[in-house]
């Protein structure tokens, strides 16, 4: 029996025991962000990509091993299974050389080979086999195959007989599994793609222009091109095409199939194994290196979807302060809805700054009235259609104001998604959508994570080519991603809606929504073990999410730091050493960094969990997350047509891709600022520049109004 977790762990360059306990945790249940935090003295101190990389690949084998089973069963019942074939399938750790082992034995449709053996032409063909060998007594094939001439078996001619026998042995020779991985390994890395538009499109009229006459080797072409290229030809705008040297690919068959230096036979055999190639092997190869390739972009597209994805999750909260949130709109006006210091909807107003200077004036003290009756400390404005305009008068408004809000353009992607969601209509069953996409935009301000939660992460405008990737695997990692980030940040679960409390480790959807019945019904939580007071929620799931979640002004300080309740009893023992109460515990930071933790370790808890406790106590409650900071757009330049090439701008990354990253500079359209531009020296990867919600100061290079393209560059400001 192969030992997996001996695999995983040379493969993962880890050690045998954290493989192998890791996985005890994952299939007992445990997630893995709990296991990350709250179990490193069993895994050695895992990180959650460590421990995903485990369980994908421990998944993987788990199916590879059934799957096995399946063929081994199969081939068994077919009386052809020998113990060297056994031993190849059992011991073979991929699922693409498990299917080249099974392919001889697979059920197949009728194939010329099964036409030939109904003719009774399998022996023929077995006959020059065993003439193919340098030793062989030379023979006359057409004499050979005389003999299975057959009016009765539809063979009536001698070349009819030794189609039937090539076709029989083409197919023998594109089963093999040694042919098909040597040379599954070379078209995948020799082969070119070539692209062409077709002939339809002009030049000039396509996005996929750079295509026109593209080529490129498989193994060096970038993830986003391979997206573009196979998108331009599902849209039938691109001719796409796999080329690579036919000649050594028929020389190497030729290498290892012809034994003979017989000329006839020899003939026969080239014959038959460039049909073998052209008809059988080559169009499944290439699906193959097609669908690895695809495999490989989609991989590449979604681990970069995952980082922004993150970052942008995981932005400076501007805070739970009285927020004044505006969807800006000309012709439908200004939808302004207020938000309290929790994130609660208080009132709704439309406006109509952009309609004549009545309307403005009205707007005007609508909002002054708006902003001092709720003591406004934020206002967030939305970054759609409207928005530098609403920018300019909200700034007029605030000019004579004392205590002036801070003013924050707010990236709306998705809003409009959320507005109109099941969600949405559940939060504010009687409100307008454009009313629910401004409280939407408020709260994207006040705690983006919170907010952010609720809208599906492929409406968020983070990704590349996210509808041609494998929606399975980007939803499963996304997901995965925003999982993490919960958990990273902790969820106050007296606020916590329950769309952000499902994401918590343990916590399943009915016990979020439990949870928040709960809270109705008996008002805020005051500690954490009154968590298990709630309907569903066991001893197993408190345990997963009690470190997660944080209870602000309870009984117990602890409560508000992701110190896990298992651990209290160590911190009892550490104040009790300091001479302290738990409340004071923030006022002795530098007593707690000259403890002696060994003194505290037991059984089950050792130094790693020690220094995470002491790193909590040290600042309890604490964000995580980056201090806040906004983009301050130029004044007078709202359109694209109020830009000049030399112009220096302040701007916020909206999107960092392969070749560069999107920076919204508050014209309406996102400006690039391409890989060679980023830096004074050669940048490899964008994203260890640059990072999604990040403000920074570009230069204008080049404008292209019709097409809507703006050049920035970092380097040159």
């Amino acid at each position: 029996m192969i030992d997996y977790n001996k695999i995983i762990a040379t493969e993962l360059s880890l050690q045998k025991q954290q493989v192998k306990q890791s996985l005890e945790l994952l299939i007992e249940g445990a997630t893995i962000p709990f296991i990350a935090r709250y179990r490193k003295e069993k895994t050695g101190s895992l990180d959650e990509t460590q421990l995903r990389d485990i369980w994908e690949r421990y998944n993987y084998l788990s199916e590879l091993q059934k799957r096995k089973e399946t063929i081994l069963e199969a081939i068994k019942s077919q009386d052809k299974l020998t113990n060297e074939l056994q031993q190849k399938i059992e011991s073979c750790l991929s699922k693409t050389e498990l299917e080249d082992l099974y392919l001889p034995y697979k059920p197949k449709r009728r194939t010329k080979a099964t036409i030939a053996r109904e003719k009774g032409l399998d022996k023929l063909a077995q006959l020059i086999k065993s003439l193919n060998h340098p030793t062989a007594k030379l023979q006359s094939l057409e004499a050979i195959a005389e003999d299975y001439i057959s009016e009765e078996k539809g063979v009536n001619t001698i070349e009819e007989a030794l189609q039937g026998a090539s076709d029989i042995l083409a197919e023998e020779v594109a089963d093999k599994a040694n042919l098909r991985a040597y040379l599954r390994d070379y078209l995948m890395k020799e082969s070119i793609f070539i692209s062409k538009i077709k002939k339809d499109y002009p030049e000039g009229s396509t996005k996929y222009e750079m295509y026109r006459n593209f080529q490129g080797k498989v193994t060096k072409i970038a993830s986003h091109n391979i997206l573009a290229l196979f998108r331009g030809e599902a849209e039938k705008i691109i001719s796409l095409e796999i080329d690579f040297d036919e000649k050594f690919v028929l020389s190497y068959l030729e290498s290892q199939e012809i034994k003979t230096k017989n000329k006839p036979i020899k003939v026969f055999y080239q014959l038959m194994l460039k049909d073998s190639f052209n008809r059988l092997i080559k169009p499944s190869l290439l699906r193959e290196v097609r669908a690895e390739i695809k495999n490989w972009a989609d991989i590449e597209s979604i681990k970069t979807f995952e980082i922004n994805l993150r970052q942008l999750l995981l932005s400076a909260p501007a805070g739970m302060q009285p927020t004044l949130a505006i969807d800006p709109g000309f012709r439908t006006g200004c939808k302004v809805a207020i938000l309290s210091e929790t994130g609660q909807f208080l009132e709704y107003q439309a406006i109509f700054p952009h309609s004549g200077e009545n309307k403005q004036k009205e707007a005007k003290n609508s909002l002054e009235k708006l902003i001092k009756k709720y003591k406004i400390k934020l206002i967030a404005i939305g970054n759609g259609t409207a928005s530098r305009e609403t920018e300019q008068f909200v700034s007029e408004v605030i000019k004579p104001l004392e205590n002036k809000p801070i003013k924050v353009i707010v990236n709306e992607s998705g809003a409009s998604i959320y507005s109109a969601s099941d969600v949405a209509r559940e939060e504010f069953p009687d409100l307008d959508i454009t009313v629910r996409g401004a409280i939407s935009i408020g709260r994207r301000l006040q705690d983006p994570l919170a907010e952010l939660v609720k809208i599906d992460p492929k409406s968020i405008g983070v990704g590349q080519y996210q509808h041609d990737v494998d929606q399975k695997r980007l939803k499963k990692n996304l997901e995965e991603t925003v999982e993490s980030c919960v958990n990273y940040v902790g969820v106050d679960i007296n606020t916590a809606s329950k769309q952000l409390l499902i994401f918590v480790s343990g916590i399943t959807p009915t016990i979020a929504n439990n949870i928040v019945i709960y809270r109705n019904k008996n008002g805020k939580f005051n500690n954490r073990k009154e968590l298990l007071k709630v309907s569903k929620l066991g001893p197993k799931a408190f345990e997963q999410a009690a470190g997660f979640l944080r209870i602000r002004n309870g009984n117990n300080p602890l409560d508000n730091t992701a110190v896990h309740p298992e651990s209290y009893i160590v911190v009892e023992s550490i104040i009790k050493q300091l001479g302290v109460s738990i409340s004071e515990i923030n006022k002795v930071s530098s007593r707690l960094k000259s403890l002696d933790l060994n003194t505290f370790v037991t059984d089950t808890i050792g130094l790693p969990t020690l220094e995470d406790v002491i790193t909590e106590l040290e600042k309890p409650g604490r964000d995580p997350r980056e201090e806040f900071k906004y983009a301050a757009f130029k004044e007078g330049v709202t359109e694209i047509s109020d830009l000049s090439e030399g112009m220096i701008l302040e701007g916020v990354i909206t999107n960092v891709v392969n070749f560069g990253a999107f920076v919204d500079i508050g014209v309406h359209q996102d400006g690039l600022i391409h890989i060679s531009q980023l830096a004074n020296y050669f940048v490899s990867d964008p994203k260890e520049i640059v990072k999604v919600g990040e403000v920074v100061k570009v230069k204008v290079l080049e404008i292209d109004e019709k097409l809507k393209r703006i050049s920035l560059s970092m380097k040159a400001v």
